[in-house]
């Protein structure tokens, strides 16, 4: 049977304060596609994946769930997997405004 996709896991995104999100957040909606842009040069984390909305840097996906990420897209399996806005709340703190969900893309 056909599926879209398939949820594999959800999280806030790590380190929005510190990016430039406050600029689109009023742009942000449930359902749309963010990209997922590997850094394996990043100084702190080299399975850092950054989550970007049209070129801009919203912040990454936490370390606690990059590691089999990051090597899916190093090895070029960039289609396999979506990353979606689930929830925006401008009201929240900073670090809770945008909530992302990661999406197994079904290719059959």
């Amino acid at each position: 049977m056909y599926e879209p996709s398939r949820h594999i896991t959800s999280f806030n995104i790590a380190g929005f304060q510190h990016w430039d999100g406050a600029l689109v957040l009023s742009e942000l909606k449930p359902g749309m596609q963010l990209t997922l842009a590997p850094e394996p040069d990043n100084p702190y984390d080299p399975n850092a994946v950054a989550i970007l909305f049209q070129g801009v840097k919203l912040g990454f996906v936490p370390a606690d769930k990059n590691e089999l990420l990051a090597q899916l897209l190093h090895f070029g399996h960039t289609g396999v997997i979506e990353c979606r806005v689930q929830q925006v709340d401008p009201e929240a703190k900073t670090w809770d405004q945008v909530f992302v969900g990661l999406f197994m893309v079904d290719a059959r």
